[in-house]
């Protein structure tokens, strides 16, 4: 068990669930705009684009509360594996653990791909936009390490993958966590029917030697 008990342990689960969950209904909103990118047979429409690059210039506009609130939200996932994996058992080690994993690389692709990704659409300079010694390697015609431009379309396809993502990641730390909601229920129930049954040996010990009759000494004549 987590450090401080069941109490804290529950609350700190209640922090990793609640940004997840947030951060899965985001995605969920901006799902119809990749839908058309990503998922669709058919070639998508100019017109499409468009739209999703005004929205995604909305989203960059927010105001500046808008991304102080995401932040804090990460903030608390973070906080609520910490305490979970502050003196952690072996079951913190395995879900938590693999959890926080899948969680940094939530955090990293939303860096590294989303926040550069909205910065471009805003700006608009597609052909400029480099990822540098990555994809210009095994890139015929292009020396290895050199700027490599990306296009309009691939630029939005990247960022509606990066969504993709992290939905999937998120979900895997949904999945994990109830994994080890459901392993501690099992555990606890084994132990639990481990006590009653140690508890009613004792008590049919206890019973027998109540009905034994006692062993006493030579009768005298």
């Amino acid at each position: 068990m987590a450090w401080g008990g069941p109490q804290q342990s529950a609350f700190a689960t209640f922090l990793i669930l609640c940004p997840t969950s947030f951060f899965l209904g985001i995605l969920f909103s901006l799902f119809p705009y990749d839908y058309p990118l990503l998922w669709t047979p058919s070639a998508c429409p100019p017109s499409a684009f468009t739209n999703i690059e005004n929205h995604l210039k909305i989203l960059h506009a927010s105001p500046l509360l808008i991304p102080r609130i995401l932040h804090t939200v990460i903030g608390t996932g973070l906080l609520g594996f910490f305490m979970k994996l502050y003196k952690p058992s072996e079951s913190n080690m395995l879900f938590d653990g693999a959890s926080l994993v899948l969680y940094m690389i939530g955090v990293v692709v939303y860096l590294a791909n989303i926040v550069k990704g909205l910065r471009v659409v805003t700006d608009g300079n597609y052909d400029v936009e480099l990822v540098e010694g990555e994809t210009a390697v095994g890139v015929k015609g292009v020396e290895a390490g050199a700027e490599m431009p990306i296009g309009r379309e691939d630029s939005l396809r990247v960022l509606a993958a990066s969504n993709t993502i992290l939905a999937l990641v998120m979900v895997g730390v949904l999945v994990l966590q109830a994994g080890q909601w459901y392993a501690e229920r099992k555990q606890g129930q084994e132990m639990e029917e481990a006590r009653k049954e140690s508890e009613s040996k004792a008590a049919n010990k206890a019973e027998g030697n109540k009905h034994r009759s006692p062993v006493g000494g030579k009768k005298k004549v």
